[in-house]
């Protein structure tokens, strides 16, 4: 038998391989190669979770920050103190370590502001070039969305949330042939094309992920006054049934990350571990300007102190470009009733390093719960033998928690006053809404069409009241006091198709 889990202050106790009914050797995750990734893997109720969880709090005890993205709401118990469950206290005792209940400090983060801090941030931090990839635009497209950003900072226009970006949308068009000699043409159809891409980002929830407060990413490099790495828990159930959302707030985190953290190559522990559960639901129909940035983590940020595991049920959910790159691995149990999953079988047992006395394929199919096939990297880099092994109890509780116990661990966090209520100041949408109040009051003395137009605005949108117009409403107005100034009505209605993307055609 190894070295005692209480001998290894640098280690992560993961589990034991047992023989004969008696611990023969522990496995251990190195926190000096934490930031070398890794994967943990199975069936459904094969233990994953609870293995994610175990690393999780091993990470937090040493010091290093963690990142989950809590999919089924069941790692929120890492907040509350073990129950002591007999199933835990009887497996700590079968390898012979003492079963300790313990709670650790948790962030609650929701992108919605429903089950946590609201996470926010601004379209400008965003930046065309994020937004075209993640929106899928094509490159006249991308063209159109980096004149917007352009116009809007030679203006002094703030773009922070999706109706700033609208209405500098709606202005542009409208003021296309303006802008043509020194941008380039600006298409009415490229402009539609991009305003229904935002469309479908605001169905999904887009409007609560855009704005300020914006996060400070630096926030979620904390430790408690015990020196242990806070866990911020990210409640994903609903966001992750909104992928084009929760691809927006992966891809700019990510890229946030890269240009917040400086090169520190390998440390004796990581900065910042991340958990991404159920990640087949996170390569599965993924944006690729996602599945790049992902892969592009998984190569680069290592030398920046931060580590990135997935939790997925079959390794064939990962990208080869992704997966050679993991270097920590437990199996838990696969079933083989289908000619995929005994692909993924086989495919699981030949990325271990063989043991000889171990018939990998056939564990992987035998393993029970709580139980995996274990192989971690040696302080050389190198994977070690692969071991049958029995997972290590968590020391918090494991399963969600009552709304009482959320609301009251959000009510001592730091970050309540600094996130929960949002801001709105004045940027592009209100500044475009002011000139456009400006221009009706100076020609509202005027008769003809213009005139009468002007009457009509004023009983549309209230010209004498303080009432914030929508998106829709600024721009429907910018297009009619367009038409207003041309010279008959079909000059007037291929100005609103211009306005509408086309979509009037």
């Amino acid at each position: 038998m190894s070295e005692t889990p209480s001998a290894v202050p640098d280690k992560i106790l993961v589990g034991a391989s047992v023989k004969d009914g008696k611990p023969r050797a522990y496995n251990y995750l190195l926190l000096a190669l934490g930031n070398r990734h890794g994967l943990i893997a199975g069936a459904t109720g094969g233990g994953k979770t609870v293995s994610l969880q175990r690393l999780a709090e091993g990470f937090s005890n040493a010091g290093t920050c963690v990142f989950l993205a809590d999919v089924k709401g069941d790692l929120a118990g890492l907040s509350q103190p073990g129950e002591g469950k007999s199933a835990f206290v009887a497996r700590a005792k079968e390898i012979g370590v003492l079963y300790e209940p313990d709670r650790f400090p948790v962030a609650f983060w929701d992108v919605f502001g429903e089950q946590g801090h609201p996470v926010r941030a601004s379209i400008s931090e965003m930046g065309p070039l994020l937004l075209s990839r993640l929106l899928d635009l094509n490159d006249v497209q991308e063209g159109v969305l980096n004149v917007v950003f352009r116009v809007a900072d030679e203006q002094g226009m703030l773009l922070l949330d999706l109706k700033d970006l609208r209405a500098m949308l709606a202005h542009v068009a409208e003021n296309a042939a303006a802008y043509k000699q020194k941008y380039g043409n600006v298409a009415p159809a490229s402009v539609g094309a991009i305003q229904r891409q935002l469309l479908v980002l605001e169905t999904q929830g887009g409007a609560s992920f855009f704005g300020e407060p914006a996060l400070d990413i630096m926030d979620f490099l904390r430790v408690d006054r015990d020196g242990r790495g806070v866990i911020n828990i990210l409640a994903a159930d609903k966001l992750m049934r909104a992928p084009r959302l929760y691809a927006t707030f992966l891809l700019w985190m990510l890229s946030e990350l890269f240009e917040a953290l400086p090169e520190v190559g390998d440390l004796d522990k990581p900065k910042l571990v991340f958990f991404f559960d159920e990640a087949h639901l996170l390569f599965t129909d993924a944006p690729k300007a996602l599945l790049s940035a992902i892969e592009q983590v998984v190569r680069l940020i290592r030398s920046k102190g931060v580590g990135v595991y997935f939790i997925t049920q079959n390794p064939l959910d990962v990208p080869d470009t992704v997966l050679g790159q993991l270097g920590n691995r437990i199996q838990h149990v696969l079933r083989a009733f289908t000619p995929r999953d005994q692909k993924a079988v086989r495919a699981a047992a030949e990325t271990f390093r063989d043991n000889r006395a171990l018939e990998e394929a056939e564990a992987i199919m035998q393993l029970g719960v709580g139980e995996a096939l274990v192989s971690m990297l040696d302080a050389k880099g190198t994977p070690e033998v692969v071991e049958r092994t029995l997972i290590a109890p968590p020391s918090a509780r494991v399963g969600p928690i009552s709304p009482q116990e959320r609301k009251a661990v959000m009510a001592a966090s730091a970050f309540g006053g600094k996130y929960d209520t949002m801001v709105d100041r004045e940027s592009a949408f209100e500044m475009l809404q002011a000139r456009a109040v400006k221009g009706e009051a100076e020609s509202g003395a005027g008769g003809g069409l213009l005139g009468a137009l002007g009457g009509i605005l004023g009983g549309i949108f209230g010209k004498g009241d303080k009432k914030r117009m929508s998106t829709a409403e600024l721009a429907a107005r910018a297009a009619i006091q367009s038409a207003a100034r041309s010279a008959g009505t079909q000059i007037a209605r291929q100005i609103l198709r211009g306005v509408l993307g086309g979509m009037s055609k």
